[in-house]
């Protein structure tokens, strides 16, 4: 089986620690584990207020805010898929990454888990740039899910930080910095 270059980031790693990075090869298997994982029933997210938060806080960041800190409690994965120079347009090596998603989301035990997908930047450009680029990746990272890859769309929601949550602050202009992170928001109602 293939392995591709995925960032795993457990629980708080994410939110707690943004400038650690743990990049290793992941096999779709591995993504179905690390994703499935939930520790207890999902909290509540209310997506609509977390883009109203995200909005507000451009170039503020968002990571200390309550209903942020709730995603750090939630399996998560952080994905290199790879863009066009400031556009939404996927690079055709990442339609693999994409795919080994979808396989991992039709997978019978994740079948059953809606996800937030959610689109950053790194810091090149300003902040209300980078925040609405972000979101339109991050639905173009959904809808390539439904529609290539026949993803139900009430599985999956998207939403852009743009560069609040930099891998590597210590060089916020980075590539590592532009990533998908997948988060497992619970059970499908």
């Amino acid at each position: 089986m293939k392995s591709f270059r995925l960032a795993t980031i457990f629980a708080a790693g994410l939110l707690l620690a943004p400038g650690h990075s743990f990049a290793q090869e992941l096999s779709g298997p591995q993504v179905v584990r690390t994703l499935g994982r939930l520790q207890g029933g999902a909290p509540g997210i209310d997506i609509a207020l977390l883009m109203e938060e995200a909005a507000a806080s451009a170039g503020k960041g968002v990571a200390a805010l309550p209903d942020w800190q709730k995603l750090s409690k939630l399996s998560q994965l952080i994905v290199e898929i790879d863009f066009e120079n400031n556009s939404i347009a996927i690079e055709p090596k990442s339609y693999r990454t994409v795919g080994m998603i979808a396989d991992a989301l039709h997978h019978p035990n994740l079948r059953r888990y809606k996800f937030l997908v959610v689109g950053h930047t790194s810091s090149t450009g300003d902040a209300k740039h980078n925040l609405d680029l972000s979101q339109k990746r991050a639905n173009a990272i959904t809808e390539a899910l439904s529609t290539t890859f026949a993803i139900a769309p009430d599985r999956l929601f998207a939403i852009g930080v743009g560069e609040e949550w930099l891998v590597d602050p210590s060089n916020p202009q980075a590539a590592d910095n532009r990533r998908v992170q997948l988060v497992n928001l619970g059970l499908v109602k």
